[in-house]
């Protein structure tokens, strides 16, 4: 695949390596021990530092600040020609949003000013404005020159985008630039009932992604249609959206897209990082690569820039990217380490990669159940508390149906109607801010005979996170939004003198097959939010109902107040169309979020279970936390399997892989007609069974992945 000399450098270029070199490199590094790491680790392709914050080379730009240990060398060209006599793509690493006082000086009207004009400073440099003629003039002119000396294949930059959302820049540029696109005057504090905020924040991603068109024009005009300038964007939507990085527009701009997630947070485990490559292949296709930086010095609780990141940590978070459709990429920061344990971490990773690259890449993922997601209900939805309202839902949902082996698909709402085809079942986790076109795409899939789970607030607030005047799903779901909420609204004081997240589901006699499993209780303990809904027809029914908080201390006290309510939280029924609905009224993929506890994982499971009316692909029973992923590859099936048992304890670090099985994967066969069935990481053959339309294969363990080939 990657010897095909025809294929552009961003089409053939798999494995990638980055030493983020500081300014002392140039002093200490040893570009010899580097060429032999480059060999050792596979890699096709290498970021190396070039301009902007700091110049590794010597440039004519006056103002363009010189790494320290420089000198009179040339390091970025002395690395650049060592990458092209090994063979490999070269991507010129540039850091572009902040400069010294001297710049400051010389151009004070392109730099980040506040409401009373003062500059933004941090340790000593000054923030570029990105509407100004830094962005505009002085850094193509260093795209130029790089491209003029050195040619490389592209540019990367993790800053492009700027300033946070936490400072509205006053400058000049920024005044005026909004002023005549907008024809407001800048906000000048965050408010989400100002409706010139509102359109500062859609405003503020323009500009940015005006800039990345800018910027790719440049290197285009300047270094041949394959010269690129790809920015950097980190996948988790809930987190771009403090950077103002529309990750739909730059996947929609993007035939390579470079993701800088280096590892997993406190929140999303590793399971985030299949799901990265997912996202991202979903809004820039599956034929485009998604390589990923992957950290091998210590992130956490504490970071540690020298030190080793441990090695089970760093090579799971790779594992998982690699089954999600992420390209590896390793990443070290600095040329010397004296933790040289570090450089042990991504060789095997890599070397594995190498051998099996024909099964991943060139697939398509087999999955019909899509979990939406948009920007707009991040920004309109989310507000200033995104964590609550957006990331915590979208979580458990991901959480959930990883657990129960459900194969998904991160679907953009802009993108339903182009799913549609390929989806039995469309997901809603909150997705309260909603254009008027997307609801109209869920309406028209369940009008088709799509099946649709929704949960909260789903639809009814409109694109800018005003409440709509009427509920646009009550068409097809017959069902009234009253607008009201009860229960535990927003984050919860975890002190028992606190009861409000005390309240349950009052479960009734006669069970719906989504209470499977639930048989020996009468109640679930919930901990959230209810929106109170009617029934104005008969497509839904009510399964369960709403038991209100009650104290929880002292434990006499702690005694049911008011057993019943006529609260449903949780109904279900069928479109006329025969396409299945299930209506979360009770926030239970936010609380399953929050709190991880199994109940509301397994409800949130079988609902997507029963509206998927056993069209599921893939069925896995056995021990353990497994992450699997399944693809159609012209006549293979692969299925990556990844074992998360024990991995995502937090604080901490993955110690050992704690393997589990015996595990039994059955497939649908769509069609394939199998000869072989190949367990890539173990490294033998397996017996299949076949039965029907089915094939059944056994795997005796798993320890950290496993990748199993049937054709």
């Amino acid at each position: 695949m990657s010897n095909d000399a025809a294929l552009p450098w961003y089409r053939k270029t798999y494995r990638w390596g980055q030493t983020n070199l500081t300014e002392m490199d140039p002093v200490y590094g040893d570009l010899s021990w580097w060429k032999e790491y480059w060999r050792k680790t596979r890699v096709q392709g290498v970021i190396i530092n070039a301009g902007g914050i700091v110049a590794y080379y010597p440039s004519s730009l006056k103002l363009q600040y010189r790494a320290e240990g420089l000198g009179e060398q040339d390091l970025f060209g002395d690395w650049a020609a060592a990458a092209r006599q090994e063979g490999l793509s070269v991507l010129a690493r540039m850091d572009i949003n902040r400069a010294t006082k001297e710049f400051y000086n010389a151009h004070p009207d392109w730099f980040v000013v506040n409401s009373e004009g003062e500059p933004l400073i941090v340790e000593g440099r000054y923030f570029s404005c990105i509407n100004s003629d830094y962005y505009k003039k002085y850094i193509p002119e260093v795209l130029k020159e790089i491209i003029v000396n050195y040619r490389p294949d592209g540019f990367t930059d993790n800053s492009w985008t700027g300033v946070s959302r936490k400072s509205i820049c006053h400058c000049l540029n920024c005044r005026a630039k909004f002023k005549a696109e907008v024809g407001l005057e800048l906000p000048t504090a965050s408010n989400w009932n100002d409706p010139a905020y509102r359109k500062w924040i859609k405003w503020s991603y323009s500009c940015r992604t005006e800039n990345w068109d800018l910027f790719n024009q440049v290197t285009q005009e300047h270094g041949g249609a394959d010269c690129l300038w790809l920015g950097m964007v980190n996948a988790n939507p809930v987190k771009t959206h403090a950077s103002f990085c529309d990750l739909k527009e730059v996947g929609e701009r993007s035939v390579i897209m470079m993701c800088d997630h280096q590892s997993r947070d406190t929140l999303n485990g590793f399971e985030q990082n299949s799901l990265n490559g997912h996202l991202l292949h979903g809004v820039a296709g599956w034929d485009s690569i998604i390589p990923e930086s992957m950290s091998n010095y210590i992130r956490g609780e504490r970071s540690f820039r020298q030190g080793s990141n441990p090695a089970n940590e760093t090579r799971l978070w790779m594992v998982e990217g690699i089954a999600g459709g992420i390209s590896p990429w390793y990443h070290h920061v600095g040329a010397v380490q004296k933790d040289r344990r570090q450089f042990d971490n991504a060789p095997p990773v890599m070397q594995w990669h190498e051998e099996n690259e024909r099964y991943l890449y060139n697939r398509r993922p087999v999955a019909n159940v899509g979990l939406i997601w948009s920007q707009e209900n991040i920004e309109f939805y989310g507000n200033d508390d995104t964590y609550e309202k957006v990331e915590l839902p979208w979580h458990g949902f991901v959480r959930a149906l990883t657990r129960a082996r459900i194969p998904f698909i991160p679907v953009h709402a802009d993108h339903i109607a182009r799913e549609a085809a390929n989806l039995e079942v469309l997901i809603l986790p909150d997705l309260a801010a909603m254009t008027d076109s997307q609801c109209l795409a869920v309406q028209r899939f369940v009008e088709s005979g799509g099946n649709l789970v929704f949960t909260g607030a789903s639809a009814t607030l409109n694109e800018w996170g005003e409440t709509r005047a009427r509920f646009p799903l009550q068409s097809i779901t017959g069902m009234e939004h009253l607008f009201k909420v009860e229960g535990a609204v927003g984050k919860q004081s975890s002190d028992w003198a606190f009861f409000n997240a005390h309240n349950y589901f009052n479960l009734p006699d006669n069970r719906h097959e989504v209470l499977a499993g639930f048989e020996n209780t009468e109640i679930l303990p919930f901990g959230g939010q209810v929106h109170r809904v009617q029934i104005v027809d008969e497509s839904l029914t009510e399964l369960a109902t709403y038991i209100p908080s009650y104290p929880i201390y002292p434990p006499e006290f702690s005694w049911v107040r008011t057993p019943q309510t006529d609260i449903p939280v949780m109904l279900a029924g069928q479109h006329s169309s025969g396409g299945r609905l299930f209506y979360f009224a009770g926030d239970v993929d936010r609380c399953y979020g929050r709190t991880h506890l199994p109940d509301l994982g397994e409800l949130l499971a079988n609902a997507v279970k029963w509206a998927a009316a056993d069209k599921l692909p893939l069925k896995v029973e056995g021990p353990g936390y497994l992450d699997c992923k399944l693809y159609r590859q012209e006549n293979r099936l692969i299925l990556h399997i990844v074992n998360l048992s024990g991995a995502n304890q937090h604080p901490g670090y993955l110690e050992e892989y704690l393997p589990v099985g015996p595990i039994t994967v059955s497939l649908k066969l769509e069609g394939l007609q199998p000869s072989s069935v190949q367990l890539k990481v173990a490294g033998r053959e397996a017996i299949p069974t076949l039965d029907d339309s089915w094939i059944t294969v056994r795997v005796d363990s798993v320890a950290d992945h496993e990748l199993i080939i049937i054709e």
